[in-house]
């Protein structure tokens, strides 16, 4: 083991390393740089230092029981290890823990804990705490609570937001002299608001003058929220509050929290202040607040000894609400409990004659209904809940329910313990969002912004293109459910196609209750502060999203009974919406579509046109070609009994099948000379644009259509993307499936490497990434052309986007899970190599130089595997017999008996 040696101080960084190569120690120091904040000192250090060690280790850490890393630098204690562990991605350990326990030990401890935690040290405003906040959301697929202090109100600086997946209300706000609406995720009841005061004085607020220790932690093993914060009044008493939350994952209308105060200089009355608060509203996105945000209409509140109620109801969608709470004390048999209430809200407390050094605590448990979910009187409910045990038998509760979660969810990354954090924080955010055993209650799915804030109102996009593929692999049962959510507004989404002029089933862009649309057609430009015309609701591609989610369920799951009720019907109303889209050119003799948006974004129209639309966008016409042929497949498939239900369902019919046929092979496609596809007709006209001038103009580029829209210009003009959209298709199919569309569609690839990675390269250079999405699927194209640096680049970019808030505070309000869900995705499929879509799995891994190994398991077809993949070898187990195609080569699997593939000699052992 080789370890960094690290002396931390306020100026400088001293550091020491043994050179292997000379065999003799080397000691350098590097001097802090006063201009530069700690992120940008850092990662200049970072480049002195070569990187050959396993682990760093603190000589000088600061006594503090919290963790043993935190040390002084730059006037201010911080936790070094959060810096260097995400820098140079190995454990950091402080010396006193490598006396105690030794280095080795001491190492894997960390990296072990590094691998579950996700720490925060030190206090935190505005954007970045709302971000954290985002990220220490808990949650169990029913509700989300949002990471925020117990002791913080709703404001600039936290916001302890709660969410039940469903529950939308839609408002309307005259504004520019119109009316605004839109249906809104609702902030519930926060029943999570606890405090304290010290001899019947002012509750405790949280003021940075007041803290003089914070650190917050995670722990994603168990889904455990901590806080230990060390207070230091004006009058000069101090204390330890330490508090914990945690949601229920099998009682999931509940969640649970302790919180305990002990005196560390002072002995007195201490009296722990708990609410139940309905004087709530949606004020989590700054640039909605201008809206009418007040949901909620209180109906009732009732208040008994220990128990508090809250019964509320949604302005005009009409949710009846029900929230209660349960508190209690370990340090009092029969606690004498005060309360007092109003209309809309309920505080309860506890008072102790405390001592100095002893610990007091309240712990409680909180009940959320609504009538979406749950039939009959709430309260009548909520008063027959008897789940309300003791805080330290939630915790084995819930750390029962999680290590059954994590043996489904198993993943481990070997070598990078930064990753392997990320990769977690991911898949514990997508599992929080939704999960089987919850979402089989409900008539939901996944919002792009999970259930942690408020940010485009909770809506449904297409993101579920990118989310469902790793439920899929994990919990196939899950995304039945999600997609029962679609065929539920199959209505909606046929009367939609119908109110604007086309057959069959048009989804909408943004979906919310009740699968109507909820796009708005203008938006506010945040950079000009005014209000332009927004055509997203031209993204008609959602509905090719959805279809192949309801293809990708099928294939993976085998799920006939699901296809023959539900998913074929829905398949059969896209195409039929698909087929009304296309227009036939007799002078061409080919079809086009017109009036749609790409999923790039930024192109809403053509330049100087007075409406919205481009016509035979890349991606769409691909997509359709693709989905017209699966559904032919189904039904060379399927029995004439199943086909006529469903032709029947779907007002189907075979000239609809016949005219699907010759649309399949004749989508218009804009292709050039030397074989660039263009992502709409008529791009090859647009403008070239200077990046590097707008970069040396504005610094981030990443939303070049705001920039050019507040210069008085358009993206309409130019060449230039907000995330892929021509190349989409090979993120979604195997390049093999997408050259036999071309093939179908009548355009040649005279060389398929040459194509692809000529059509990669060129809108990369045309790419501003202003999409959370965008890079993770240029990483994978990349790996396509094997340019494996460009690929982690972006992969890495994705991973830390909203742990490092790359996009400029929108973590603050939800987080990203599109990107989450295709990160995991991309690292199963492409870098373990372990592609799942199609009828078999086909392997080719391309591990990343900088991790040892990945380990994970799936389950495909009804078959559930354990793969080990690492730069030579791949290890495969599954529980039945089976086989899997290895570089073109069938390779058969025995149950229950490891199979090797030594693929840097590709010869196979047994």
């Amino acid at each position: 083991m080789l370890p960094l040696y690290l002396t931390v101080t306020d100026k400088y960084l001293k550091y020491s390393y043994k050179d292997t190569d000379r065999n003799e120690s080397v000691k350098k120091i590097y001097n802090l740089n006063p201009a530069l904040d700690l992120d940008a000192n850092f990662s200049n250090f970072k480049s002195k230092v070569p990187e050959f060690f396993d682990v760093v280790v603190i000589m000088n850490p600061i006594d503090i029981e919290i963790r043993d890393t935190i040390v002084s630098c730059a006037n201010r204690p911080i936790d070094i290890s959060l810096y260097m562990e995400n820098l140079f991605h190995v454990p950091t350990v402080g010396i006193h823990n490598v006396k105690k326990y030794g280095l080795q030990k001491a190492t894997d401890d960390e990296k072990d804990y590094a691998g579950w935690h996700l720490d925060y040290y030190g206090t935190y405003e505005g954007k970045k705490q709302y971000g954290q906040e985002s990220l220490l959301t808990i949650g169990n697929g029913y509700f989300g609570v949002r990471g925020a202090y117990l002791e913080s109100r709703a404001n600039d600086n936290g916001y302890p937001g709660t969410y039940v997946a469903g529950v939308y209300n839609q408002l309307t706000t005259f504004i520019n002299n119109q009316d605004i609406s839109n249906e809104d995720l609702v902030n519930l009841p926060n029943a999570q608001y606890t405090t304290f005061s010290i001899d019947d004085g002012d509750f405790f607020e949280l003021r940075d003058e007041d803290i003089e220790t914070v650190y917050r932690t995670l722990n994603m093993k168990n889904g455990i929220l901590s806080t230990i914060m060390y207070v230091s009044l004006q009058n000069g008493k101090k204390l330890k509050v330490t508090t914990k939350k945690v949601a229920h994952m099998h009682h999931f209308h509940c969640y649970s929290l302790q919180y305990t105060v002990e005196p560390l200089n002072f002995s007195g009355k201490i009296k722990i202040y708990t609410e139940i608060d309905g004087a709530v509203s949606n004020k989590n996105v700054k640039r909605y607040r201008t809206l009418d945000h007040h949901h909620l209409r209180i109906d009732k509140t009732e208040v008994s000894d220990n128990f508090a109620l809250l019964l509320a109801h949604t302005r005009n969608s009409h949710v009846d609400i029900a929230v209660s709470s349960v508190i209690s004390s370990p340090n009092e048999v029969e606690p004498k409990i005060h309360s007092d209430k109003s209309q809309e809200k309920i505080g309860q407390y506890m008072t102790f004659e405390a001592k100095e050094n002893q610990s007091y605590t309240m712990e409680k448990t909180v009940s959320i209904y609504t009538s979406l979910e749950t039939k009959g009187d709430l309260i009548e409910v909520l008063k027959a809940n008897t789940y309300h045990h003791n805080f330290s038998d939630i915790i084995k509760n819930s750390t029962r329910a999680w290590n059954e979660i994590w043996d489904d969810e198993y993943l481990e990354i070997d070598g990078d313990i930064t990753s392997q954090k990320l990769l977690r924080m991911n898949a514990y955010h997508l599992t929080i969002t939704a999960h089987q055993n919850v979402n089989k209650h409900l008539d939901v799915s996944v919002g792009s912004r999970g259930l942690h804030g408020e940010a485009y109102r909770g809506h449904i996009f297409w993101d579920e293109l990118f989310i469902l593929p790793y439920y899929n692999i994990h919990y196939p049962k899950l995304v039945k459910s999600l997609l029962m959510y679609r065929y539920n507004r199959l209505d909606a989404a046929k009367k939609y196609a119908q109110e604007s002029g086309y057959q069959g089933a048009m989804y909408p862009w943004q979906s919310a209750m009740y699968g109507d649309e909820q796009s708005q057609s203008i938006h506010l430009n945040p950079i000009t502060n005014h209000w332009e015309p927004d055509n997203s609701r031209k993204q008609h591609h959602v509905s090719l999203a959805i279809a192949y989610n309801v293809w990708n369920y099928y294939n993976m799951s085998n799920d006939e009974e699901f296809l023959q009720e539900y998913g074929l019907e829905i398949l059969l109303n896209i195409a039929k919406f698909w087929i009304s889209l296309a227009e036939y050119d007799g002078e061409t003799k080919k079809y086009s579509i017109n009036d749609v948006m790409g999923p790039d974004e930024f192109h809403e129209g053509y330049p100087g046109a007075k409406t919205g639309g481009l016509k035979n966008n890349a991606y769409t016409n691909i997509m359709t070609s693709w989905l017209f042929k699966k559904v032919e497949q189904i039904i060379n498939n399927e029995s004439s009994e199943v086909l006529r239900e469903n032709f029947s369902r779907s007002h189907f019919t075979d000239d609809d099948l016949d005219k699907m046929h010759d649309i399949r092979c004749n989508l218009k496609l804009e292709y050039s000379k030397n074989q660039i596809l263009g992502q709409f007709e008529g791009y090859f006209k647009l403008k070239l644009i200077n990046f590097d001038f707008y970069r040396r103009q504005y610094g981030n580029i990443e939303r070049m259509d705001r920039i050019l829209k507040a210069e008085g210009d358009s993206p309409d003009n130019y060449q230039v993307a907000k995330q892929a959209d021509a190349l989409m298709p090979i993120y979604n199919l195997r390049v093999g499936t997408f050259l036999e569309i071309m093939k179908d569609l009548g355009y040649e690839v005279d060389d398929e490497d040459k194509f692809i990675e000529n059509n990669i390269r060129y809108y990369l250079s045309r790419t501003t990434h202003g999409s959370s999405l965008s890079r993770i699927v240029y990483s994978m194209l990349a790996l396509k052309v094997n340019d494996l640096d460009l690929a982690w680049k972006l992969f890495d970019d994705s991973l830390t986007s909203d742990y490092y808030d790359i996009q400029g505070g929108t973590t603050a309000e939800g987080i990203h899970l599109g990107v989450m869900g295709a990160t995991l995705n991309v690292v199963i499929e492409c870098f373990a190599g372990v592609d799942y879509r199609g009828q078999e799995l086909k392997i080719d891994p391309k591990v990343p130089e900088s991790w040892n190994n990945i380990k994970f398991n799936m389950n495909f077809k009804n078959i559930h595997y354990y793969f080990e993949v690492d730069h030579e070898q791949i290890k495969i187990k599954a529980n039945k017999d089976t086989h899997v195609i290895f570089r073109e080569q069938s390779i058969d699997i025995k149950a229950d008996k490891e199979r090797i593939i030594n693929y840097s000699k590709v010869a196979l052992q047994s």
